[in-house]
C-alpha cells in the first residue's frame, strides 16, 4: 500500500473512531490499563489486622491537623482533613464507622482490594466538639478515584474472585450493596475495583427479601444471631441473605465458595480478634463478633467441603 493510501485510511479510521465513541487506543492496538479486585497474599497468616491495608506506617498524626471543610457525598457527616504530615483523609462520623473499619481489615486480610482506613476513638476538629469513634479514610497523593462500578456489569462477572467478594458481602452481612458504594481507584496505573463503603455491616439483615425493614449495622447480637448459609443445591451455595440486593448472591457456585474458604481458614483467631479491636469495640463485644465471624469461615468451610467430597 502506498503511503498516501495509508494515510488515507488512517484518517478514515480515526473518523469512525470520533464518530461512534470507540477508543482510539483500541482500534491501533494500545493494551488497555490492568484491572484487579483480588490479588494473592503473599502469607495471610502474617497479616496484621489491627493496622490493616495501611499498616503501621500510614496511621494518621492527627497532632496540629487541619480542617479543610465538609466532605461532599453519602448520607452521613463527613469532614476532609489533613494531617501533621500532609496527608488527607475523610472523617466519618456515623455508626457505620465501626463496623466499616473491621470490615475493611477482613477483606484486605484475603487478597481483596480496598480503602485504606483507620478509627479513631476521639477526633477534635477545631472549635467543634470532640466526635467520638471516627473512621478517617486516606486519600494518598498517587491515588486517583476514577468512576463507580456496577456488581452486575464488570470484568469480574463470573469469576471466582467476583463471587469470593459476594460472598464476604454476606458474611459480614453488608445489606447496603449498591453500586454507588463501589469505586475504581486507579494506582501506579492499574484499575482496582473496590467496594469503597462497607459501614452497612456486621447487624441484622432486613426482615424479607427486597424489604428495608428490620435492617441494623454492628450490633453484636444481631450479627452473631443471623443465618448465613441454608445449604447447598445443584453446585450453588444458598444464603440466608436478605434485602434489596439478594438477587446478587444467587447463582454463587459451591467451588468458588470452597476457594474463598481456603483462604479464610489461613486466619488465626487473634488476627480476627484484631479486625475488630482495630474498630475500638469493647473486648466483649470485639471477642463475640470474632467468633461470630470465625463461625461463619468453619460454616463456609464445612459446606463447601461436604459437597465437593458429594462430587456436586
Amino acid at each position: 500500500m502506498r503511503a498516501r493510501d495509508l494515510l488515507v485510511c488512517l484518517g478514515f479510521v480515526l473518523f469512525v473512531c470520533a464518530a461512534t465513541g470507540v477508543s482510539q487506543e483500541k482500534i491501533m492496538g494500545k493494551p488497555e490499563a490492568p484491572v484487579v479486585i483480588w490479588e494473592q497474599p503473599t502469607d495471610i497468616s502474617t497479616r496484621d489486622l489491627y493496622y490493616g491495608p495501611g499498616g503501621r506506617a500510614l496511621v494518621p498524626d492527627l497532632k496540629s491537623a487541619s480542617m479543610l471543610g465538609r466532605q461532599p457525598g453519602g448520607n452521613n457527616l463527613k469532614y476532609r482533613i489533613r494531617d501533621r504530615h500532609g496527608n488527607e483523609w475523610v472523617a466519618k462520623i456515623a455508626d457505620e464507622s465501626k463496623p466499616e473499619t473491621a470490615a475493611v481489615r477482613l477483606l484486605w486480610a484475603v487478597g481483596y482490594k480496598t480503602e485504606i482506613n483507620y478509627l479513631m476513638p476521639e477526633l477534635r476538629l477545631g472549635a467543634e466538639r470532640p466526635f467520638s469513634d471516627v473512621r478517617l479514610e486516606a486519600r494518598p497523593k498517587g491515588v486517583k478515584r476514577g468512576e463507580r462500578w456496577m456488581w452486575t456489569d464488570n470484568p469480574f462477572v463470573g469469576t471466582k474472585e467476583f463471587d469470593g467478594l459476594k460472598i464476604m458481602m454476606a458474611m459480614l452481612n453488608n445489606w447496603d450493596l449498591k453500586d454507588d458504594n463501589n469505586i475504581i481507584l486507579v494506582v501506579d496505573g492499574r484499575h482496582q475495583y473496590v467496594v469503597s463503603d462497607l459501614g452497612a455491616s456486621f447487624g441484622r439483615l432486613a426482615n424479607a427479601s427486597q424489604s428495608r425493614s428490620g435492617r441494623s449495622v454492628g450490633d453484636v447480637s444481631d450479627y452473631a444471631e443471623s443465618v448465613f448459609i441454608k445449604g447447598t443445591q445443584g453446585g450453588v451455595i444458598d444464603f440466608a441473605y436478605t434485602g434489596m440486593a439478594d438477587h446478587l448472591l444467587k447463582g454463587v457456585k459451591v467451588e468458588h465458595g470452597r476457594w474463598l474458604a481456603d483462604l479464610l481458614v489461613q486466619l488465626s483467631d487473634k488476627q480476627i480478634l484484631d479486625a475488630f479491636r482495630a474498630a475500638n469495640y469493647s473486648d466483649e463485644k470485639a471477642a463475640i463478633f470474632a467468633k461470630a465471624f470465625k463461625a461463619r469461615i468453619d460454616e463456609l468451610d464445612r459446606v463447601t467441603r461436604a459437597t465437593d467430597l458429594k462430587g456436586n
